[in-house]
């Protein structure tokens, strides 16, 4: 296994394992080729694209997680790059990408009417599982 792929898989592992605190069922994602889906499975509704790179490309990155989500019919791409030196250990400090549209939409619980989101009793959104 190349360096770059390996440095791929320990990212997409730090997530996952990250995730499934909050998301039991997530998993990383099988390559699908040209139809490629992201990188993490099991949050419905839900494509997450992750990056472990020296260098960033967001406006790349980003185009690519939005081709994903379409791939996925999905109505949220989330976008998670490892920061330089962020270790894996610190999974939680790496950064969450998503357009502005998504954000304010995520923000304001607009979501929900797609079943995406539910309210808590404090008044904050959490994302829903659907499955």
């Amino acid at each position: 296994m190349s360096r770059s792929k390996q440095k791929g898989t320990l990212a997409e592992t730090a997530v996952v394992n990250y995730l499934r605190q909050f998301w039991p069922s997530v998993e990383r994602r099988a390559l699908s080729g040209a139809k490629d889906k992201g990188d993490v499975a099991g949050i419905p509704n839900v494509v997450i694209e992750i990056k472990n790179h020296a260098s960033y490309k967001l406006t790349e990155w980003i185009k690519e997680t939005e081709v994903e989500r379409n791939n996925a019919q999905a109505s949220v791409g989330i976008l998670v790059i490892k920061p330089k030196g962020i270790g894996v250990s610190q999974v939680d400090k790496w950064y969450a990408v998503v357009p502005l549209e998504t954000m304010v939409t995520l923000l304001n619980g607009e979501r929900s009417a797609e079943g995406l989101l539910t309210s808590t009793d404090q008044g904050n959104f959490n994302l829903r599982d659907l499955s």
